[in-house]
């Protein structure tokens, strides 16, 4: 028997019914175009940056290589959700198999897990060039950064391993319908007719070791940087160390606000309309957010795509 055949007899039924944003809305069909105009921005958005980042020989640097790994990620993470969900409107289409199911869940895990240590990274990234600015290129080198990168790849993997299969192998009997647009944890747990309490509290411990490490890390970090700042006796290096953490640490807040709220609050301050707004938040809107943040406060990306977008023309009339 193969895991497909055994996970529908052991749920009971083959495919999950997606409730999504559109049956809460009057207008799905605008609000179906706004979604998708969103996702053009984030893929379009995200693409430049990384092109921008690997082109520009100015910006071959630790921070922009962090950087630019955010954005694929950003990229990923708003294909494994939206695309579905916009076909599925479409089409009239509103359910989801359990294997497809599963597989949603453990990308969106293993993505959202890496970006956690990925903004940990960072953060020592900043700590490193403002701190220790004589040892940072051989403190951050080529090679550290790879480690850091692979690093929280793994780490992440590991936060979508422990989770997804004990997720998806209750026995699901109260309902069909998962009160959400994809297959969060959460929102698929509710549908168990078994007592989920261990399950709950360890899924709680899990996402506590899994914020706690990189907020310790970021925290510590920031601390760092801002008793640095403090010490300078220049207002110009205090104002271009304050710019360089600014961007970062509203992506920071932007992202774990989203985390603590959906995995760490109480089920008494949840609601299923709740969840999908924080959802639609960290899900589709921030991979919007994030190389706006990144682009327009950065006078080195602004000024690689000013460069970029004036060498085209000429690019193009030589090849011609």
């Amino acid at each position: 028997m193969d895991i497909t055949t055994w996970m529908s007899n052991h749920t009971g039924w083959a495919d999950f019914i997606l409730v999504g944003l559109f049956r809460q809305s009057q207008h799905p069909a605008l609000l179906c175009v706004v979604i998708f105009l969103i996702f053009l921005m984030a893929l379009s958005g995200n693409a430049v940056l990384i092109i921008l980042i690997h082109s520009s020989a100015k910006l071959h640097t630790p921070m922009y290589f962090f950087i630019s790994q955010l954005s694929l990620m950003d990229m990923m993470y708003i294909s494994i959700t939206v695309p579905k969900m916009l076909l599925d409107q479409v089409l009239d289409v509103s359910t989801i198999s359990i294997p497809e199911c599963g597989m949603q869940m453990f990308l969106y895990l293993t993505l959202g897990g890496s970006e956690y240590f990925l903004l940990a990274a960072m953060a020592y990234d900043r700590y490193m060039v403002i701190c220790h600015p004589l040892h940072y290129p051989m403190l951050m080198n080529h090679r550290v950064c790879l480690l850091l990168a692979s690093g929280r790849w793994f780490l992440g993997s590991v936060d979508g391993f422990m989770l997804t299969p004990v997720t998806m192998t209750f026995p699901f009997c109260r309902s069909q319908k998962i009160q959400h647009f994809f297959c969060e944890v959460p929102a698929v747990m509710k549908l168990s007719c078994s007592d989920t309490l261990l399950y709950d509290t360890l899924m709680y411990l899990c996402c506590v070791l899994m914020l706690l490490i990189p907020v310790t890390v970021i925290s510590g970090s920031y601390s760092c940087i801002l008793l640095t700042i403090h010490r300078m006796n220049s207002a110009e290096g205090r104002r271009k160390a304050l710019a360089t953490c600014s961007s970062h640490m509203m992506v920071v807040t932007l992202f774990y606000g989203a985390a603590v709220y959906t995995y760490m609050l109480p089920s008494s301050y949840h609601t299923p309309q709740k969840d999908m707004v924080v959802s639609v938040f960290y899900t589709i809107l921030t991979p919007v957010l994030n190389p706006l943040i990144y682009s327009f406060r950065n006078k080195d990306v602004t000024g690689a795509l000013r460069k970029m977008l004036s060498v085209g023309p000429v690019f193009q009339e030589t090849v011609k």
